[in-house]
């Protein structure tokens, strides 16, 4: 029955995206988790760093939803790692600080998601490393740069345990 399949006419992009990067995401959660942070935790200090958020903006950037956002927010504050407090911008809303040691934390951090990054780039040929960044990026800024809306949103399959 094989002979009636579709025959292929282009690689399966989906798997190789979507494989790639859960098994990055594995890789990057298991080097954080060394230092007890979540990927979602490095996200929020990083963010929280560079400039004035609210928790709103910086689930924006994480693509968090809202109550994700609060977990992971409470859980840097109860590590000590951020704040919630009143921004110096707008005295109504509330923005995430970091605090020292949070920063401190993120600098390590930092080091820690270049690295897994520069681990999975060292696995190419050098030649082909800057091709595949500036090939996502384009594709990132450009067709895939914006979802689209469907009545039966697209969901990661459920990994097979090993």
């Amino acid at each position: 029955m094989t002979a009636m399949a579709p025959a292929r006419t282009e690689p399966d992009l989906s798997f190789l995206l979507d494989h790639t990067s859960h098994v990055l995401r594995t890789r990057m959660s298991a080097a954080l988790a060394e230092i007890g942070l979540t990927a979602r935790m490095h996200c929020v200090l990083v963010h929280a760093l560079a400039e004035e958020r609210t928790q709103a903006q910086l689930a924006e950037i994480g693509d968090m939803d809202k109550t994700t956002m609060v977990v992971t927010v409470d859980a840097l504050e109860k590590a000590g790692l951020a704040e919630r407090r009143p921004s110096e911008q707008d005295r109504r809303a509330r923005i995430i600080a970091v605090t020292e040691e949070g920063a401190r934390v993120a600098r390590r951090s930092q080091k820690i998601v270049d690295g897994v990054h520069e681990q999975a780039l060292a696995s190419l040929p050098e030649a082909d490393r800057a091709a595949l960044v500036r090939a996502l990026g384009l594709l990132t800024e450009g067709h895939l740069a914006t979802p689209v809306e469907s009545p039966r949103p697209a969901r990661r399959a459920r990994q097979r345990e090993q």
